[in-house]
Parts: structure tokens; C-alpha cells; sequence
């Protein structure tokens, strides 16, 4: 089966037959015609050297040429017109045309052209020789060897009449050749051909003058002139390629500098065409993964899809593999398909690696951002959408409802419907968590389902859901679509062919007129829940039932099985030697992971389990993670100290050390690689009970530190009752080291007074590196915050350790000085402090 190339060729050289026979025809018309005309009066033949000059002058003329290519194509520039022109000044012109075609035949069988190009070439050559001896016919004068005729006006008539003729010839058939336009051939370096033309056709008329009016040895003078204006004729139109040629390629590489990969291989194609005159460019991005073919003429892209749908090319005149600058890695292939056989110069071969190498950037560059494009999508789809059901999240559903508050016109009513399912926990109890997982993948299904358009569908975590509403006609329509809502649940869920039947309830609440989306979110809460205790599946918001502890109470309630669920979670802070940037232990920071409210800190949740008798169940799993994760991290090569918060309530239970110790010992955990912070309160200094119990933990070896040191009323009594390890500076004081001279110097005190005592001096909240440098003059060792890491799993901070900073593991900050210029204090016990695990600076 032929392809499509084929059938074009087959066309253009239909069409180029067609043009060459009309050449041929013109031509013999008319050289038929003027010898019919001149043979009725015929004149004498000139002398035999006069013929074989005439010859050698022709065949030199148009052996010496300027090559301008046009795709597969040549555009040339020769003087063959001077010798034809001159000749039928002082010869017959029957015999100068017969001279004309026996020089152009010699040129053409010495070049070895096919036998249509020998053809056309002397065809064209007789035609123009014929127009011209026609015009200097018609302007009456005879050759005449001894003594030329001279008329410029007639001169210069010929010349003209022999150019357009020799250009009427030759564009339509150098434009089929190459596929271009007979325009585009016609304006290729028009203003330099414009001025060939006049300095050539001057040269005749002075070689002429010459001829007329002085001796004819002075003809010698006339190949030197025509021989410098021919070197200066081709360094001007290489020249001018050249500058054309780069100042196209400069223009290709600032197109290529684009972020779009489609429009970086577009533009490539484009241009690579356009650059190298090529009749179609081809950009083969096929191989390692991708499967992808470009390509394109000079004026527009012709194919872009996969290398099955492209059509076949049965010959490629030029390719070049894109390779990047180490070698490393191949992105492709530039092919440049071409009418004909051409061989690229030396300076377009240097010019197609550099557009190569420009495009291997641009592709790497365009793959680059696609790539970080797709990753950043794809975290802020996981960031605003649930993992499991593929709905919004409660941060989206926030962010969506923030948006319709502040842009609220009156085109609707904005309500909110929560949703909570009854005893789903009996589900996940009864047949594991993955059916529990298939059955909120089905009630999302089915919510998605039975929601408007208009309506956004969220989960907010574990069994909760939220569907807002927007653009409501009345508050009634809220009731009536949350009952449809709830509707769509009730039929039987298949869960490995069992029918489970869930039931929910659901609270509405519409917008208020002030607190924003949180107020609209904790009245549906409250709603919900009134909901449940009345038994009805849906209940509205209702000013009158709502109390400022409903949240309060509900979080109580939900402790025992917080604890029992293992709800309460603890993400870590490493703790950074600020001289070396080393990890020299880790704080654990307890978050309640709650079905419907998500990441609770201690300060929404601590008061409440201090007064719910969940104390000590709360207390000792914050420790027993805590402990197990150290573990794993000494398994990992990284045996780090870790501080856990202890509530000044855990104090107060004289079970509290045991219970430490039961823990430590669990786990095979040192003592001494546990640190307790303590809140700074007047309370704890003045319980007996307190002494006791941090009395006991630290006689077994447990560290113990004093937390937000210089906050309280009472810091140095209660440093001085207190067997601590460390000290703890306050974030209201790291934040204005650098400003505040006041707290600098609270600072500085702190530090000299841990030094003193022989303590350790930790700083919470470092930001940023002014204030890391700022605490590290002022004598603190070790600090924590934001600047380093944020709190994060044990998981992710074991890899945060092992990836380290700067090829060094453990590492997540560059050392402030050289190793070795820091003078370090030998751990040793201090009588009545115990054992230090963090460096100090020398005194």
C-alpha cells in the first residue's frame, strides 16, 4: 500500500513535467520564430574562436554560481546573462543562441543532472538569449564584431526582458520542487538579487562601452571586475543567511521558553521547519513510556498524536537524537523531512545541534513543571478531599462556605445539614474496618447521588457528613431537602452479602447572621445531636435548646471511648543542638484524632479530660506511644531523649510513678532517656504530694524540666523545690530576642542561671535563623520550632532523621561554626540534678 508521500511526489513531478514542457515549448516557439525571421536575411558566420570564446565565457559564467537553498531546492545565482548579452552585441544572433545552448548543455552534462533538469536549463537559456535577441532586434542593431553597436537604452531593455523571462521560468518550477510558494521563492533575499541585478547588468554596459570605444584588450579588465563582484555578491547573501539564520534560531529559543510541553513541541516544530527550510519538521517523542509524534511545516502543525495514528515517512533526509548534556538520558528525535537529497552545511549542522540541545532544555524544563504541576495538584486535591471517599474535606467544606459568606447576595439561602451515623462503631467491631470503609464509601455514593448541584457534599471524619447548601428559595426548603437527604440511606447496604441497614441523624442549621462558618458548623452540631436525643432523624437548629457547654459536655462523653478507640495520637518536635543542628531529643505533643472535629490540641481538650477521670488512661497512652516510638528510633540507629507534657493533676495521684516506671520498663526504656515537663505553677511547689512524686521519679533516673520558665509568678521558688534537669525559655521571649532588649536580657539571665546550676537551657518557638544565631550568642544550646521542623508522626520523623540535612543524617540545620571551635562539657552527674543529655557551652 503506497503511502501518502508517495502519492505527493508522484504529483510533483507531474506537475514539474508539466512545467518543464511548457519551457520547452515556449522556447522552441519562440527560437523557431526569430530563426524563421533572421534566416530570410541570414548573415555571415563569425570567426570560429569568436564562437568558441563565446562558449567558454557561457560555460564559466554559469559554472560560477552563489547557492541560496530553499528546502530541497537550490536558488542560484550565475552571470550567464553577461556572456549571451555581450555576444549578440558583436555577434549574429542566430549563432549566440546556438552558443547559449551549447554552454548551458556542457554546464549541465558536466554537473552530471538528470536529463529533465538538462532539458529545462537549456531551454530556459535559449528562451532568454531569444527574448533578448529580440529585443535588440526590434531596437535596430547589428553586431558587429570591428565595430560594436553601443545603445543603453536598448542594453538595458534586453537585460530586463532577459531577467523577467529567466524569472518567469524558473520560480513556478523551483517552487513545485520545494513545496514552497512562488511568492515566498520570489522574495527570498529580494533586496540583495535586486541589487546583483543592477551591478551585473552595470558590468555588461561597462564592458560594452569597453568594446565600443576602446581596444579590446582592455576586455581583460572585465573578468577581474565581474570576478570581485562576485565574491562580494556571495559574501553578502552568506552573510545575510547567516544573520537571518540565528536571529530565526534566537527567536525559536525564546518560544521554547515555555512552562507547556505542547507548546514547546509545537514551536519547535514549527520553527525547526522554518530554520532549516525544511519541508516538514518531526518531533518523535516515542520510547521510554511516551508515545507521541509531532510535526509540522514552516506555517502550522500538521500532527499531533501517538506514533500509531502518524502516517508513515518512507525517508528522512536529516535526524538528530535529543539527548541532555550528560548523555544521560534520551528525550527523542528531530527529523527533518526534506523534497530531495540534502546534505546540511557545516554551519547549519552546527546550527541544528545547537536548536537540539536549546529543545532538550525546553522539554526537561516543560516535563519539570508538568511534573511539579500534577504533584501540586494532586496534594491540593488530598489536602481539601477525603482519602477514603473522594469528597470534599472539612478544610474544603470550610473553605467553600467562607466563600459564599463573603460574597452572600440575595440570590438564596446557605444552610448547613450534618450528618451522624447510629452505632456505625458496631459495624467496624462486627466485621472490620474494611467493611466499615466499604460502607462510607457507599453512603458518600449515595449522598454524592441524591445532592443538587449546587449542594457541596463532605465528609468531616470517621462517620460524620456534611452536605451545605446553597441558593435555597425558603428556610423550609432546607427541612425538605435534608429529609431527602437521609432518605437516600435507607435503603439496605450489601456488604459481603450480608444487608446492613444504617440509620442517621441529622442536624440544620442556616447561615447566621454573624460568626461566619464556624458558628453555622457548631449549630448544625448542636442540632444533630438534639437530633439523636429526641429520636428523630432530622432536627432544625433551635436558639432556645442550645447552651454554651453542649460541645464541652459532648467531648467528655466521648473519652472513654477516645481512649478505648486509641483516638488520642502524639506527633513529636525534634529538639536541635543550635550550635551543630543536630537532633538531640524530641518533644511528644499529644493530639486527640476525633471522629467529627478532627486534630484537637491539649488546649481545646485538656481541661476536660482533667475533670473526666480519664486522666490517668489519657496520661498513659501519650507515654506508651511516646516510649514506643523512641524505641523504634533507637532500633534505627537514633537513641534520643523524649520529653512528654505532664499535667500538674497526674502530680496530685501518688500512683502516677509507678505507673511511669511500669511504662520505662515495658519497653526497655532507660530512665534517664525520659524528660517530664512541668508547668510552672504556684500550686506545684506548695503539695507535699508533688515533692513526693517527682521525688520518686527522680531517684529512679527520670529527667524532669521545667516548662515556659520565667512566666510565672514564683520562678525561682519553685526552681529551688524542684529537682529539674532543664529549663524551658518561653516563645514570647525567642520571638523578641532580636528586638527586644528586655528580652534578651531575660534570656541571658536564664541562661547564666542554668549554667550556675549546671542545667540545660532549651528555647521553644525558634523561627527563623536570626533568632537561632541571636540565642545561640546569648548561650543557649538547644532549642525547638518551625525553623527546624514542625511536630509530625513518629514514622515521618524517624525519616526526617534518616534524610537529615545536607547528606548528614540526624542533621536538619547547618552548623553555626566549624567543628571543633565549640567547646563541649563531659556528661557527668551533678549531686541532687542527675545526668544531662544535651551539650552545654563551655562556662
Amino acid at each position: 500500500m503506497r503511502s501518502a508521500d508517495s502519492f505527493n511526489d508522484d504529483a510533483t513531478d507531474r506537475r514539474l513535467r508539466l512545467l518543464v514542457g511548457l519551457v520547452v515549448v515556449v522556447a522552441l516557439c519562440a527560437a523557431g520564430g526569430y530563426l524563421w525571421f533572421a534566416l530570410r536575411d541570414p548573415e555571415p558566420m563569425p570567426p570560429i574562436w569568436l564562437l568558441g570564446l563565446l562558449v567558454a565565457a557561457i560555460l564559466i559564467a554559469n559554472r560560477v554560481k552563489v547557492y541560496v537553498r530553499i528546502r530541497s531546492s537550490l536558488d542560484t545565482v550565475t552571470w550567464g546573462e553577461a556572456p549571451v548579452l555581450i555576444g549578440l552585441v558583436v555577434a549574429p544572433a542566430p549563432w549566440v543562441i546556438m552558443c547559449a545552448a551549447i554552454g548551458m548543455t556542457l554546464v549541465k552534462v558536466m554537473a552530471r543532472t538528470t536529463p529533465q533538469k538538462v532539458v529545462f536549463a537549456v531551454a530556459k537559456d535559449v528562451l532568454t538569449a531569444t527574448t533578448a535577441a529580440l529585443v535588440i532586434t526590434a531596437w535596430g542593431m547589428d553586431p558587429d564584431l570591428a565595430h560594436p553597436p553601443f545603445n543603453l537604452v536598448a542594453i538595458i531593455t534586453a537585460y530586463g526582458a532577459m531577467s523577467m523571462v529567466d524569472n518567469l521560468a524558473f520560480w513556478p518550477v523551483i517552487a513545485v520542487a520545494s513545496g514552497s510558494t512562488i511568492r515566498r521563492v520570489a522574495s527570498l533575499n529580494w533586496d540583495v538579487k535586486l541589487v546583483s541585478q543592477f551591478v551585473r547588468m552595470a558590468t555588461i554596459v561597462f564592458a560594452l562601452v569597453i568594446i565600443s570605444y576602446g581596444d579590446l584588450w582592455l576586455l581583460i579588465i572585465v573578468p577581474l571586475l565581474v570576478s570581485c563582484i562576485h565574491l562580494w555578491h556571495s559574501r553578502r547573501v552568506n552573510t545575510r543567511e547567516e544573520r537571518r539564520s540565528w536571529q530565526r534560531l534566537a527567536k525559536a529559543t525564546d518560544e521554547l521558553n515555555a512552562v507547556d510541553l505542547t507548546q514547546v513541541l509545537h514551536a519547535a516544530a514549527t520553527r525547526a521547519a522554518e530554520i532549516f527550510s525544511a519541508n516538514e519538521a518531526e518531533l518523535d517523542m516515542s520510547g521510554d513510556g511516551a508515545d507521541r509524534i509531532v510535526r509540522a511545516t514552516a506555517e502550522a502543525v500538521s500532527f499531533d498524536g501517538t506514533a500509531v495514528a502518524a502516517e508513515f515517512r518512507s525517508s528522512t533526509d536529516t535526524t538528530i537524537d535529543l539527548v541532555t548534556h550528560d548523555g544521560s538520558l534520551r528525550l527523542g528525535v528531530l527529523r527533518l523531512h526534506f523534497g530531495g537529497r540534502v546534505t546540511l552545511t557545516e554551519f547549519e549542522q552546527y546550527k541544528l545541534k545547537t536548536f537540539a540541545s536549546a529543545l532538550c532544555t525546553a522539554i526537561r524544563n516543560a516535563q519539570a513543571y508538568a511534573e511539579l504541576e500534577r504533584v501540586s495538584a494532586e496534594n491540593a486535591h488530598a489536602a481539601t478531599h477525603d482519602t477514603l471517599t473522594g469528597l470534599a474535606n472539612r478544610r474544603k467544606l470550610y473553605e467553600i462556605a467562607g466563600e459564599v459568606f463573603s460574597t452572600r447576595t440575595n440570590d438564596g439561602i446557605l444552610a448547613l445539614l450534618l450528618i451522624d451515623l447510629n452505632h456505625f462503631k458496631e459495624v467496624n467491631d462486627t466485621l472490620g474496618h474494611a467493611a466499615g470503609d466499604d460502607v462510607l464509601c457507599e453512603i458518600a455514593d449515595r449522598l454524592q447521588a441524591a445532592a443538587l448541584p449546587n449542594d457541596l457534599v463532605a465528609r468531616l471524619g470517621g462517620d460524620e457528613f456534611a452536605i451545605l447548601m446553597t441558593k435555597l428559595p425558603t428556610p423550609a426548603m432546607a427541612s425538605h431537602r435534608a429529609e431527602s437527604m437521609l432518605a437516600a440511606l435507607d435503603h439496605a447496604i450489601e456488604i459481603d452479602g450480608m444487608q446492613l441497614t444504617i440509620e442517621a441523624a441529622g442536624g440544620i442549621a442556616l447561615a447566621p447572621g454573624s460568626g461566619g462558618v464556624e458558628e453555622l458548623m457548631r449549630r448544625a452540631d448542636v442540632a444533630m445531636y438534639q437530633a439523636k436525643r429526641s429520636g428523630h432523624r432530622t432536627a432544625n437548629y433551635m436558639h432556645a435548646r442550645d447552651t454554651a457547654d453542649v460541645g464541652r459536655l459532648m467531648l467528655g462523653a466521648e473519652l472513654r471511648r477516645a481512649v478505648d478507640n486509641r483516638e488520642f495520637v502524639v506527633d513529636f518536635q525534634p529538639i536541635v543542638d543550635l550550635g551543630t543542628g543536630e537532633v538531640v531529643s524530641a518533644e511528644a505533643l499529644a493530639r486527640w484524632n476525633h471522629p467529627q472535629h478532627g486534630n484537637l490540641t491539649p488546649m481545646e481538650f485538656l481541661e476536660t479530660v482533667e475533670r473526666s477521670g480519664q486522666l490517668a488512661a489519657f496520661a498513659d497512652a501519650v507515654l506508651d506511644q511516646s516510649l514506643g516510638a523512641l524505641g523504634t528510633w533507637r532500633e534505627a540507629g537514633f537513641d534520643l531523649p523524649v520529653a512528654v507534657n505532664v499535667s500538674p493533676r497526674s502530680l496530685l495521684d501518688p500512683r502516677f510513678p509507678q505507673a511511669v516506671l511500669d511504662r520505662l520498663q515495658s519497653h526497655s526504656v532507660s530512665p534517664d532517656r525520659l524528660v517530664l515537663e512541668l508547668a510552672e505553677t504556684l500550686t506545684i511547689s506548695q503539695l507535699e504530694v508533688v515533692d513526693r512524686t517527682l521525688g520518686e521519679l527522680h531517684d529512679a533516673g527520670v529527667r524532669l524540666a521545667l516548662d515556659d520558665f520565667g512566666t510565672g509568678v514564683s520562678s525561682l521558688s519553685v526552681l529551688s523545690r524542684l529537682p529539674v534537669h532543664e529549663l524551658k525559655i518561653n516563645r514570647e521571649f525567642v520571638l523578641a530576642v532580636e528586638t527586644s532588649s528586655e528580652a534578651a536580657a531575660v534570656v541571658r539571665s536564664t541562661v547564666d542561671l542554668a549554667r550556675s546550676l549546671h542545667l540545660t537551657v532549651v528555647a521553644e518557638g525558634v523561627e527563623s535563623e536570626p533568632q537561632r544565631q541571636a540565642l545561640f550568642k546569648l548561650g543557649c544550646v538547644a532549642g525547638q520550632g518551625h525553623l527546624f521542623a514542625r511536630p509530625m508522626r513518629s514514622g515521618r520523623f524517624l525519616a526526617t532523621l534518616q534524610r537529615g540535612s545536607a547528606g548528614r543524617p540526624g542533621v536538619l540545620a547547618s552548623a553555626l561554626h566549624e567543628t571543633g571551635s565549640v567547646v563541649r562539657m563531659p556528661r557527668r552527674r551533678v549531686p541532687g540534678h542527675g545526668r544531662s543529655s544535651l551539650p552545654h557551652l563551655p562556662a
